[in-house]
């Protein structure tokens, strides 16, 4: 019998690896959600997915598991920039976090509290993003993907977010059941407990998972307040691989898709980028962007009327962009120098040598986008537990790096303020997470009439001219990256 599971196992491990470069469809699109529509089967406008013999088994998910619909690609659009100007306007908070857990599973009484609430008011979003949920091995990157850590994680968020289970105001779906990361927060649950969950109804506060996608080990969550997750539509993810030959998932983007009351699109960007500190690699990181920018494409809605506006189909064809992770660019500095300059806490220095700064200033990566002043100390790479940099070679096996602002936030689209941009003092991993809260502006959907759609005839700048200038001349941005 053990013999037989060996051999299936190993009959199947090349089949997963040829899915995976050829990049095809394998539930790339399916993402989790607590909040499924019983009666139409969808989340935020998204399609329930067809269930197979296998799924005969009980759906402890509760409904979970959601797969977007696909359609014919309709032409591209811009909003009517004087119809715009007339429509009222309210600002939400929206928090967003990245951070490189380093493939450590969350350890027992690891707390987020003073990451994820410290903002003196309640965000109404959290988009929190990780790289390196789980170690990146071989086995990791070409066999099948584990959800455990996606799972505990997102249990952690909840109890974060909520409070303990018990205590707070449940994220009811629409099933009538509680939602699959409470049944893994509790390690022994009372069925009293659960039957009590099960029946409370989210009221006032409270977060309700909207969305949540893993690849290896890039894994990406929406949070959205309970009441307002009812004017969240057209939930979508992508995924593009830029690893092991470019196209495996150790290294790239997951990427949300969703639109807020109708009329404001909104996408999350989760990348983790090409590692190394040597001179050129910045040029692979550059390539990584411009490969995720062309490569990222969301599936189509069905259109229920011509009133109703076309669904994005790139990252640069939403309204407010926000691109946040592990990005990798280092400092153009020896290790003596940057161990001098942050003994002096002269970020500013140290800022002017930052390569995502250089390379951005020059134009070859991420025209248009904006970053918000850095006022915290390089958030990689420390010691394990430890505030010191592994600036020098210690007595364990532990690499050492010149330090460097790898965890960055950046932004694209009119109506979007930073209000703040800070790092956290987590001790849990070699980097420290990143946050930042922004307020966004989304036109009120009772106006959402007056919104209107035409061809982009390009008397406007088309935001996909930015891929043009990020490949070196005469190359393709698979040959300009170094395998």
């Amino acid at each position: 019998m053990r013999t037989e599971h060996r051999r299936n196992s190993k009959s199947s491990w090349p089949k997963t690896v040829v899915k995976k470069w050829l990049n095809i469809r394998s539930g790339a699109e399916e993402f989790h959600s607590d909040n499924k529509n019983k009666k139409t089967g969808r989340v935020g406008g998204i399609q329930e997915r067809r269930k197979s013999c296998s799924d005969e088994r009980p759906d402890m998910a509760g409904g979970w598991l959601v797969e977007s619909c696909e359609n014919l690609k309709p032409p591209q659009f811009v909003r009517d920039a004087q119809v715009d100007a007339s429509l009222s306007q309210e600002d939400l908070r929206v928090f967003v976090g990245t951070w490189n857990v380093g493939g450590r599973p969350p350890q027992k009484g690891l707390e987020l509290g003073d990451w994820l609430m410290s903002m003196p008011s309640q965000p109404d979003i959290y988009v929190l993003g990780f790289q390196e949920v789980v170690p990146l091995t071989a086995g990791n990157v070409l066999g099948a993907e584990s959800k455990r850590p996606a799972d505990t994680w997102a249990s952690l968020i909840r109890r974060t977010l909520n409070g303990p289970v018990g205590s707070r105001r449940n994220c009811k779906n629409a099933t009538g059941r509680i939602c699959f990361s409470d049944l893994l927060a509790l390690s022994d649950p009372d069925p009293k407990e659960l039957r009590a969950n099960s029946s409370a109804v989210a009221v006032g506060g409270g977060y309700c998972l909207a969305a949540s996608k893993q690849m290896v080990g890039i894994l990406l969550s929406v949070w959205v307040r309970t009441g307002l997750m009812s004017q969240v539509t057209g939930l979508k993810v992508s995924c593009v691989g830029r690893g092991i030959m470019g196209y495996m998932g150790n290294k790239g983007s997951v990427s949300i898709s969703m639109r807020l009351r109708e009329t404001t699109t909104l996408c999350f960007v989760c990348t983790h980028l090409t590692s190394g500190e040597k001179d050129g690699d910045e040029l692979r990181r550059n390539s990584d962007v411009v490969e995720i920018l062309r490569r990222t494409r969301f599936p189509r809605s069905r259109r229920l009327s011509k009133n109703q506006p076309l669904s994005p189909d790139t990252i640069l064809e939403h309204d407010k962009i926000i691109w946040l992770g592990d990005l990798n660019y280092r400092l153009k500095t020896s290790c003596g120098e940057t161990h001098e300059l942050l003994e002096k806490n002269d970020w500013q220095t140290l800022l002017d040598k930052d390569q995502l700064k250089i390379e951005q200033k020059a134009g070859r990566v991420f025209g248009g986008w904006e970053e918000g002043d850095i006022y915290f100390p390089p958030t990689y790479k420390y010691r394990a537990d430890s505030d010191s940099y592994a600036v020098s070679p210690s007595k364990s096996k532990e690499k050492h790096r010149t330090p460097a602002w790898c965890d960055r936030i950046l932004w694209r689209g009119k109506g979007l303020k930073q209000l703040s941009y800070v790092r956290g003092e987590s001790r849990f991993s070699d980097h420290r997470p990143v946050s930042s809260l922004f307020s966004v502006q989304v036109v009120d959907a009772i106006n959402h009439s007056l919104l209107v759609a035409r061809p982009n005839c390009g008397c406007d700048d088309d935001p996909m001219d930015e891929l043009a200038v990020q490949v070196p001349v005469g190359r393709t941005p698979l040959e300009s990256a170094r395998f």
